[in-house]
């Protein structure tokens, strides 16, 4: 079966056990950072067909992975999340903008 997709690091070691054989290679960085943007695409799509928290920590994982690659501490993530929550607001007040005039 062909996949050609990131996994997450144990998965090889899961096939194994089930008595396949997995072939793997390890992506350079401009390729890892494509399939970091195909797993994000892929991790959305799923939590949006089956919402739960499993499939949002599947989300946070590519995200943490990304930060990872770019350089970007998690607390300076969540510095900046907090700093434009603070200035332009969060979601919990669920306010649809229609248009403006």
């Amino acid at each position: 079966m062909e996949f050609n997709k990131l996994v997450r690091d144990n998965i090889p070691e899961i096939i194994k056990n089930k008595g396949e054989t997995p072939i793997t290679r390890i992506a350079e960085e401009k390729e890892y950072e494509e399939a970091l943007t195909r797993k994000l695409h892929e991790e959305v799509g799923e939590f949006l067909e089956k919402p739960s928290v499993e499939e949002a920590a599947d989300i946070l994982e590519v995200l943490h992975a990304i930060c990872a690659l770019k350089g970007v501490e998690l607390q300076t993530l969540e510095e900046v999340r907090q700093k434009k929550a603070e200035e332009r607001g969060g979601f919990k007040n669920r306010i649809i903008l229609d248009r403006t005039e």
